[in-house]
């Protein structure tokens, strides 16, 4: 029954073309404060399906993109995927050697750059390459798209072909690249219809952005798109746009929440702020809830798992008690958390988090040993420690090798924030596990002081000491910064922190450098 549905699902594109020809005058793209209209995206995109056609491009190939958050690059992904090709948005790591490696790991047919990506692209990159939007050495992809046809074409989108491949977060190394069919693409971005949706993209596409994208357009909302993410822009962009929807990192979320715009910026057009990709201190949460009222939803899921569980609005505002939980899981995902000696996990029992859903992905693109670890018989093996209480709530306590048993206890990273952020003198604090020699356990800690202000580390310890005991507290390799560095996709920069940790770099008013005393 399940592979038949499989069989007779409708590609996500050809969706998204129908719902473009019935919306042909009504704005579908919202773009430097320029409404892109259902017939202009539409036509757009048979243009450079043409245009990449010619250059070769259909089913079996790759078209890989450097791509900033502008309509033309949706569009010629749209295109690609119209013709049958996978597409992939690609993160753009601040590693040029890290971008090598993923392009390689990639081996795309094709790779798409723009004026604000051609940086990215090294000297050296063995793969034919194409521009859009300015003058380069090569092919330039938007003029060859503009003198062609804007008639409609056949899709030759195959349900079981590969359609997609998602980056991950990759905060700890070259990121790895999940991929699924058109089949199972589909099935992920299909939702309920929702026209009075206005949805902020500010993120990067190469992640949960492209899903809410194609979310939107499919369900009859609109897409306002802005180039980057800033605590100022966002709540300045939410008052002119009526934005309606949004998404955040927890590291910008809690930033956000602090900023002094939240007070002066009318954000009533608010139904949802959803938060997702770290961890989020119940003490902070409670806090965002307080600024922004009853619109916050928390989301836990991975790009190779696709979205597990909602705690929705309405939960997070009348419900104290679940703030610390990532909320119940969604119908249709099934999750069994696995025991260290291999046994499932009773309710209330913590364990390892593993998934099954449609929405999972078929394995990484030319990894298959990280895949075969990663994916078993259908279930993906999220890596991330957890429990599901007596009233079915999932608590995500933090990735399998952040967290640790000391003293009985379970112990992971959300729990030492969440002690640090409830000191007067911590704006934001951030922990994960260290290095630690002969199996020990030690978890890396910053702190980031309110405006003008400075953090009482030895408070700190001591609060530590209180809720954990000697043994834990001990083992935080704990200091203060004036900012905890992230990731361009908003993320906390693990790599970073610890070079703020072990290479005594000067990071504002104090020098950093500690030794870890481990447990």
């Amino acid at each position: 029954m399940e592979e038949h549905a499989k069989a007779v699902c409708r590609p996500y594109i050809d969706t998204l073309l129908e719902e473009l020809r019935t919306r042909a005058s009504e704005p579908v793209i919202r773009y430097q404060g320029t409404d892109l209209s259902g017939s202009l995206l539409r036509n757009a995109i048979y243009r450079y399906a043409r245009a990449l056609s010619a250059l070769g491009i259909g089913r079996g190939a790759i078209v890989a993109l450097h791509a900033p958050n502008r309509p033309d690059a949706l569009v010629v992904r749209y295109a690609a995927n119209l013709l049958g090709a996978a597409t992939m948005f690609l993160p753009a790591l601040a590693s040029a050697e890290r971008r090598a490696t993923l392009l390689a790991r990639i081996n795309p047919t094709l790779l798409v750059v723009f004026p604000e990506t051609a940086h990215l692209v090294h000297d050296a990159v063995d793969v034919r390459i194409v521009s859009v939007g300015y003058e380069s050495a090569w092919v330039h992809l938007d003029r060859f798209a503009n003198v062609q046809s804007d008639q409609p074409l056949e899709s030759r989108a195959m349900p079981f072909e590969l359609a997609v491949i998602v980056s991950s977060g990759g905060t700890t190394g070259v990121p790895k690249a999940s991929r699924r069919s058109f089949a199972a693409y589909s099935s992920m971005v299909t939702a309920t219809r929702d026209e009075r949706r206005r949805q902020l993209i500010n993120g990067p596409l190469a992640y949960l952005s492209q899903v809410l994208v194609d979310t939107t357009l499919m369900s009859g909302g609109t897409v306002v798109l802005e180039p980057e993410y800033n605590a100022p822009a966002t709540l300045a962009a939410i008052e002119s746009e009526r934005i309606t929807d949004l998404f955040l990192v927890e590291p910008q979320l809690f930033e956000m929440m602090d900023h002094p715009d939240v007070k002066r910026r009318n954000l009533t057009s608010l139904r949802t702020i959803a938060h997702v990709g770290g961890s989020a201190p119940a003490v902070l949460r409670q806090r965002a809830a307080e600024r922004f009222g009853p619109v916050l939803a928390h989301m836990y899921g991975a790009s190779e798992a696709g979205l597990v569980s909602v705690l929705p609005p309405v939960e997070y505002a009348s419900s104290p008690a679940h703030l610390d939980s990532a909320g119940r899981i969604r119908s249709g995902v099934e999750v069994r958390l696995r025991c260290v000696d291999g046994t499932l996990a009773e309710k209330g029992q913590p364990g390892s988090i593993e998934v099954r859903s449609p929405a999972v992905a078929q394995g990484y693109r030319n990894q298959a040993k990280e895949g075969a670890l990663k994916f078993k018989e259908g279930w993906c093996l999220t890596g991330d420690i957890g429990l599901i209480d007596d009233e079915g709530y999932l608590h995500v306590i933090g990735r399998e090798s952040d967290v640790a048993e000391i003293n009985q206890r379970i112990i992971g990273p959300v729990h030492i924030e969440d002690v640090l952020c409830r000191l007067p003198d911590v704006r934001y604090a951030v922990a994960f596990a260290a290095s630690a020699a002969d199996g020990e356990h030690a978890w890396n800690a910053v702190v980031e002081p309110w405006g003008g202000r400075h953090v009482d580390v030895s408070r700190c310890e001591r609060a530590l000491r209180m809720a954990f005991g000697e043994l834990v507290a001990d083992a935080v390799r704990l200091n203060e910064a004036d900012f905890v560095p992230l990731t361009e996709q908003g993320k906390v920069d693990r790599g970073a922190v610890e070079r703020m940790l072990f290479d005594e770099v000067d990071v504002g008013r104090r020098r950093v450098g500690l030794v870890c005393v481990a447990v």
